[in-house]
């Protein structure tokens, strides 16, 4: 199973996004986005170093509730 993570932007350097989940930092190509408007604390969806898709804060912060349960039901579990 694959998942997009939902990541804040916090830089731009031309198709390069530094940005920030959960305390952890990474550089994210926006090559993939190149037709929307983004700029610094715009929230993207992450896979495999790449921004797929632009999204709200309320997407991003429903997506981390529904991950956070899946990590809790499997530390549940084990």
């Amino acid at each position: 199973m694959c998942l997009g993570i939902p990541m804040q932007i916090k830089s731009i350097d031309g198709f390069t996004a530094r940005c920030e989940a959960k305390g952890i930092e990474r550089d994210v190509s926006l090559f993939m986005l190149q037709h929307e408007t983004l700029q610094p604390d715009d929230f993207v969806v992450v896979h495999v170093g790449y921004a797929i898709q632009k999204v709200t804060p309320q997407e991003a912060r429903s997506a981390w509730e529904i991950y956070d349960e899946m990590l809790r039901k499997l530390d549940q579990d084990a």
